[in-house]
């Protein structure tokens, strides 16, 4: 696999890590998905890196579904009010961005773009489900405005193995890098102890 590049300024966003969406037959259980963006959001929070929470919601009149004019739409009513709820398990934490979104992409009518540039990211790193839309569709926008990415294979997942795999070998190649979770965590730390490193040498520079 080629060497995959990490930005200064990149930030970890998790897309529909949801109890109505992580409640799907997907490929990859619920628990490993959590599990390794667990991992990955500890190393970015380590590194004072954005870690951003996406979600989709609805309002509770149903005006804002989307279209319904397709060969196969989306839900007609408003999903139960769980739907959209975090997991007891793997809540935000409190520094971490939330983002609601009404559509497949987290950058379509939200400020997700907004809250990364003003923070410097210029890469992002996307974990989450599902492959074929919240994730292909958010990786389309994030490319189109210019960011770099990084796809994390064992923390992205689909609930189909024909349309997983056309993403990742047809789409995301075109769009970003693919690593795994080990593949990331690894530099994260690193950067993470050679921080502290350096913070530590200049404390001790400045007492003397």
């Amino acid at each position: 696999m080629p060497t995959t590049t990490i930005d200064m300024r990149p930030a970890l966003v998790m897309i529909d890590l949801q109890k109505g969406i992580l409640a799907l037959p997907t490929l990859l259980s619920q628990d490993n998905i959590k599990n390794r963006a667990r991992q990955l959001a500890a190393a970015f929070r380590a590194n004072s890196l954005p870690v951003v929470r996406v979600k989709v919601a609805w309002s509770p009149d149903g005006g804002d579904l989307p279209p319904g004019r397709a060969l196969m739409p989306g839900p007609e009513t408003v999903p139960s009010a769980g739907y959209s709820e975090f997991p007891e398990d793997f809540r935000p934490d409190p520094g971490d961005l939330v983002v609601v979104k009404r559509h497949w992409g987290a950058f379509t009518g939200t400020e997700l773009d907004l809250q990364l540039r003003r923070r410097g990211v210029t890469q992002i790193v996307l974990v989450g489900v599902t492959t074929s839309m919240g994730v292909e569709s958010t990786a389309r926008s994030a490319w189109e405005h210019s960011y770099n990415l990084i796809f994390v294979e064992d923390a992205i997942t689909d609930v189909d193995a024909a349309a997983h795999a056309h993403t990742f070998t047809k789409i995301f190649p075109h769009l970003g890098e693919i690593a795994t979770t080990e593949q990331l965590i690894g530099p994260l730390i690193s950067r993470s102890a050679s921080r502290t490193g350096s913070t530590a040498l200049a404390a001790g520079t400045a007492v003397r």
